[in-house]
C-alpha cells in the first residue's frame, strides 16, 4: 500500500481514506487479473456471464480507491468508457478543488455498489465538508471478459448528466432573494416546484438585483443556469421582485401532488402576470414551462374561436354533433360514442363533441387558418419574453386528417400548462396578454404581442360558452367548488398509442386563469380538473 492511503473495515462495510497520492489494489490495471482463465497451455479464455459477487467488490474497491487518491486516469481505465470517464474524474480534484476524500463502501445489492463520499472543498481561503452518496454497476466488459465499473456520470454524482462539470468557484450570479407581487420571500425548500425557476432568475438578474455573489460548487452545464451544490461562501443576496403569488403557488404546490408526472399553472389574464408555477415529476423537469405535448379538447378554444370568427358557428345555433365523422379517410368519434341529436354549437363544446369541429374543417376553405389565428389571436407560437427559458406552443399548419386532429388538439400541435392557461387567459380576456413571471421594468425587455384582438361577439361567446363547460358540462364536477364567474374547458390527448389518455384542464375565475396536465390521467375533469380548481380558489 502507498503512502496516503488507510483502509479499514467498520461493522463489515469497506472504507478506504486517500490523502492524494497514489493507490495500488487488487492489480487496479489488470496486471495479475486479465479477466481471464489460464489453460496448460497457457492460453487466456475471456470470461463471460455476469460478474461473480467477489468481482463486483473488488473492482468496486479498486475504482473507488483510484478516484479517492486522484489517479483519475487509472480509475477511468476501470470504467467500459474510459475516454469519457476521465475528464470527468479529473474535474472532480481540479475543476472542483475537492481534497481530503473518503470513500465508504456499502453492501452490493446485485451488481449496484452504494457508496458515500466525503470530502472537504476549498477555493481561496474558503472552504467546507461535502458529503454525499452515489452507487455504480459492475458489469462484465464486451472485449476484455473484464469486470468494470458501467460509467454514467452519476457514478462521480448522482445529479451529473451528460457533458456536465463540477466547477467550484466565485458564483456565476449573485444570490437573489426572490419575492412574490405582496414581498413574501420564495424559496426552493417552501416551494419546490420553483427550484429550476429560481435558478433561472439568479442567473438572469442576479447583477440587476443588487447582491454580491459567493463562492459555490456548482453544477455546470454547457447551456443553461448553473445548479448549486455547496455553497462555501454566502455572498449577499439582492432582492429580486417576481409576479408569483405565495398563496397561489402554496396551493399548486399541493395540488400536483394528488398525481405523479403532474403540472400546473396559472396567470392573470388582464396583465399576463404568473402566480403559479408547480410540477411533480420523478425527472424534476420543469414541463410546465417547458413541457411539449399535444393538449387535447383544451385546444377546442382556439378552434371554436376560429370558427366563430369564420361565421360558421354560433353558440346557439344548431351544430351537428354524430358519434362518429370520417375525414380524409381517418374515422373520429367522441369519448363514449355519444352524440347530441339536434344540439347547439354551445352543447357540443361544453360536452366536448369532437365530431362537431371536425364537421367543420372544409368549410374554413383555409389550411392555415387555425395556426394563423392560433398566433395572430392567442399568441401561441410568437417568442415570449417571460424572464425564464419557455416553450411558447406550436400549431403548425396542418391539411387532410392531420388538419383534423389539430382541431381537436391531436396531432402535431405541441403546448404545455403555461400555454394552455394563457389560451384561457385570453379567452378570459378578450385579448393576449404575454405571460411574465417579472416584471418588464426590470430590464425593459420587449414583450410578444398579438396582431389582433377578439372581436367583442367571438369573445362574448367563447366565454360564455366556457362558462357553459364549468356550469353544466364536462367540467361542471370539477369547477362545483369554484366561486363566482367561472369557465373551464376538459381535454384529454393520446400520446404514442398510450393506454390510458394525458389529463387535461383549463379554467378561470375571476382575474385568475389556470391549466394543468396530468400524464396517463384519462379524462380531463377526473385528473387535471380538480388541480385547476384548487388553485383557482387560492386566487
Amino acid at each position: 500500500m502507498r503512502s496516503g492511503a488507510k483502509i479499514a473495515i467498520v461493522g463489515g462495510v469497506f472504507v478506504l481514506f486517500a490523502g492524494g497520492v497514489g493507490y495500488g489494489a487488487h492489480n487496479v490495471l489488470g496486471g495479475g487479473d486479465d479477466g481471464g482463465t489460464e489453460s496448460r497451455s497457457g492460453a487466456v479464455t475471456k470470461r463471460s456471464g455476469p460478474p461473480s459477487a467477489e468481482e463486483i467488490r473488488t473492482t468496486a474497491e479498486d475504482f473507488l480507491a483510484a478516484w479517492a487518491s486522484g489517479e483519475a486516469p487509472r480509475a477511468a481505465q476501470l470504467t467500459n468508457n474510459a475516454a469519457e470517464a476521465e475528464p470527468l474524474l479529473s474535474s472532480f480534484r481540479d475543476g472542483a478543488h475537492v481534497s481530503g476524500v473518503t470513500m465508504k463502501q456499502g453492501k452490493p445489492v446485485g451488481p449496484k455498489v452504494p457508496f458515500t463520499v466525503s470530502a472537504t472543498v476549498s477555493y481561496e481561503g474558503a472552504s467546507k465538508p461535502w458529503t454525499y452518496a452515489s452507487e455504480l454497476t459492475v458489469v462484465r466488459g464486451l472485449t476484455t471478459g473484464r469486470p468494470l465499473v458501467d460509467w454514467v456520470p452519476s457514478v462521480v454524482h448522482p445529479q451529473l448528466d451528460k457533458q456536465e462539470r463540477l466547477k467550484t468557484g466565485p458564483a456565476a450570479a449573485p444570490p437573489i432573494r426572490a419575492v412574490d407581487r405582496r414581498g413574501r420571500e420564495l424559496t426552493k425548500e417552501k416551494y419546490p416546484s420553483l427550484g429550476p425557476v429560481l435558478d433561472q432568475l439568479r442567473q438572469r438578474y442576479g447583477d440587476r438585483a443588487g447582491g454580491k455573489a459567493g463562492v459555490e460548487l456548482v453544477i455546470s452545464p454547457p447551456n443553461g443556469a448553473d445548479t448549486t451544490l455547496l455553497t462555501l461562501s454566502e455572498g449577499e443576496p439582492g432582492e429580486l421582485p417576481t409576479t408569483l403569488d405565495a398563496d397561489v403557488q402554496a396551493a399548486a404546490e399541493q395540488a400536483v401532488k394528488r398525481h405523479s408526472e403532474a403540472s400546473v399553472v396559472a396567470i392573470k389574464p388582464s396583465t399576463g402576470e404568473i402566480r403559479a408555477v408547480a410540477n411533480n415529476r420523478k425527472d424534476g423537469f420543469d414541463a410546465a414551462l417547458g413541457g411539449q405535448q399535444a393538449p387535447g379538447s383544451t385546444m377546442k378554444i382556439m378552434t371554436a374561436a376560429l370558427l366563430l370568427d369564420k361565421g360558421l358557428v354560433a353558440a346557439d345555433r344548431k351544430a351537428e354533433c354524430p358519434k362518429e365523422a370520417m375525414y380524409q379517410g381517418r374515422t373520429f368519434h367522441n369519448l363514449g360514442h355519444f352524440d347530441i341529436p339536434d344540439g347547439t354549437f354551445t352543447q357540443s363544446f361544453a360536452r366536448s363533441c369532437n365530431t362537431a369541429f371536425i364537421k367543420l374543417i372544409d368549410d374554413v376553405h383555409d389550411d392555415a387558418a387555425l395556426s394563423r389565428l392560433a398566433r395572430d389571436a392567442f399568441g401561441i407560437g410568437l417568442e415570449w419574453s417571460t424572464g425564464v427559458q419557455t416553450f411558447d406552443g406550436s400549431v403548425p399548419e396542418g391539411s387532410g386528417g392531420e388538419a383534423a386532429a389539430q382541431y381537436i388538439g391531436q396531432g402535431t400541435v405541441q403546448m404545455n400548462a403555461l400555454t394552455v392557461a394563457s389560451v384561457a387567459a385570453t379567452a378570459k380576456n378578450g385579448g393576449f396578454e404575454q405571460p411574465v413571471i417579472v416584471p418588464r421594468s426590470l430590464d425593459g425587455r420587449e414583450l410578444a404581442t398579438a396582431d389582433r384582438q377578439l372581436s367583442g361577439s367571438v369573445w362574448r361567446q367563447l366565454r360564455d360558452m366556457m362558462r357553459a363547460t364549468a356550469q353544466w358540462g364536462s367540467g361542471a364536477r370539477a369547477m362545483a367548488g369554484v366561486p363566482g364567474d367561472k369557465g373551464a374547458k376538459t381535454g384529454s390527448a393520446e400520446v404514442d398509442g398510450q393506454a390510458t389518455s394525458n389529463s387535461w384542464f383549463a379554467g378561470f375565475a375571476g382575474d385568475l386563469a389556470a391549466a394543468a396536465v396530468v400524464q396517463s390521467g384519462g379524462h380531463g375533469g377526473d385528473a387535471a380538473g380538480p388541480l385547476v380548481a384548487s388553485v383557482l380558489k387560492a386566487g
